[in-house]
């Protein structure tokens, strides 16, 4: 059974950072691309970062600059670190395996908020 369970959300000043995780079982991590998606009330869901198998990553343009994703795969474990947040970062995250099969978390909640 494939579980993928985002945290590290939560409420967080402008100009504040938060780390997100997202632990996985049941696929072969070490294998597997990953990404960060948001999706903002009344928007479409977004690709916010990816990092492959080997640890290249790529970024969407509104985050290049202010957040990293990397991996653990000794953990079985993607993080996003989130720095210089402002309030268009708010928005439900998701972490989704990138192939061959897609997966999805459950999402955890960011609000960058005064």
């Amino acid at each position: 059974q494939v579980q993928l369970v985002e945290s590290g959300g939560g409420l967080v000043q402008p100009g504040g950072s938060l780390r997100l995780s997202c632990a996985t079982s049941g696929i072969i991590f070490s294998i597997t691309a990953m990404g960060w998606y948001r999706q903002a009330p009344g928007k479409q869901r977004e690709l916010v970062a990816r990092v492959s198998r080997g640890g290249s990553t790529v970024y969407a343009d509104s985050v290049k600059g202010r957040f990293i994703i990397s991996r653990d795969n000794a953990k079985n474990t993607v993080y996003l670190q989130m720095n210089s947040l402002n309030p268009e970062d708010t928005a439900s995250y998701y972490c989704k395996t990138e192939g061959p099969f897609d997966y999805w978390g459950r999402g955890t909640q960011v609000t960058v908020s005064s």
